[in-house]
């Protein structure tokens, strides 16, 4: 077993989740090595094609990487072992924080097909992925940005890819709207947390009356000029909002959360052009974090 590569523990915690055969009724590679070697692309941030030999060919490797990324099945995996661990009682459900993170792009992520390619005798057929592909520009050049919600364990539970531009603010109700961590005994899968925390920049009469109506308490602080116009509406401004600094201080566990992946370099820089790609691969980043003990 390489550095890095998955422990027998993390193995079976990951082995009966994993899809049975290919697609098209072949079997496929050794499910093991192919994970090590996406995992060790993730960690390192190397080229595919400059993945060690002992991984098998890197274009398998890149083609179960880049085909679980599109069909889902890294989501279906992120959310069997999240399910997991919530029967393990391994989910710390007491604060959860949502907070982003701005990865650079490198060079060779921009530049993706905005149409598929035209082959001669065939019609062309409609793009099969989004046209967004998380990409955007600002002074510091082509940047995406991750939206996460992070348990009191430091772990995340769910992702949001999108351009770097993009504000914090409109983004808390579509990461929100992603938790959902199943239960092995049936039931409705669990989507709220006991406590929200966020910075400043998720304050929004908005967010906040999403949170009320699902009974979510939360603590947000409130700029100054919010607060400010809401003094000034006087009791149309509504109630300020409640706000515990010692419950605030539990939000640099959603930080640390962005910190452990951002330990994997394909993660704290992006390489993949397509979107979808790289929400694979920060999804396989998760993963491993949760196959941790």
């Amino acid at each position: 077993m390489g550095r890095g590569d998955l422990t027998s523990e993390e193995w079976a915690r990951l082995k009966s989740h994993l899809p049975k055969s290919g697609q098209r009724g072949g079997r496929w590679a050794s499910h093991r090595r192919i994970i090590n070697g996406v995992l060790y692309r993730n960690r390192t941030g190397v080229p595919w094609r400059d993945l060690p030999a002992r991984f098998g060919r890197w274009k398998t490797v890149y083609e179960r990487h880049r085909r679980w990324s599109a069909d889902g099945t890294w989501d279906r995996l992120f959310a069997a072992v999240l399910a997991d661990a919530d029967a393990e009682g391994r989910i710390d459900w007491s604060m959860v924080s949502v907070d982003s993170t701005s990865c650079r792009a490198h060079q060779h992520a921009a530049g993706a097909r905005r149409k598929p390619p035209r082959v001669p005798g065939k019609r062309r057929t409609p793009r099969q992925h989004r046209p967004d592909e998380g990409l955007g520009r600002s002074r510091g050049g082509l940047t995406c940005k991750i939206h996460l919600a992070g348990e009191g364990g430091r772990r995340p539970l769910a992702l949001l890819i999108t351009p770097g531009q993009w504000g914090d603010a409109p983004q808390l109700i579509p990461v929100m709207e992603r938790i959902r961590v199943g239960r092995l005994g049936g039931g409705h899968p669990r989507t709220r947390p006991d406590h929200l925390g966020g910075d400043k920049a998720y304050s929004s009469r908005r967010n906040r009356r999403y949170l009320r109506r699902r009974q979510i308490k939360h603590t947000i602080p409130e700029p100054k000029n919010q607060r400010a116009n809401r003094q000034r509406r006087g009791s149309k401004g509504g109630r300020p909002a409640g706000f515990d600094k010692t419950i605030y201080k539990r939000r640099n566990e959603v930080e640390r959360t962005i910190n452990a992946l951002k330990n994997s370099r394909a993660v704290a820089t992006r390489f993949d052009k397509r979107g979808y790609v790289f929400h694979g691969t920060v999804t396989v980043a998760s993963i491993r974090l949760w196959l941790r003990p």
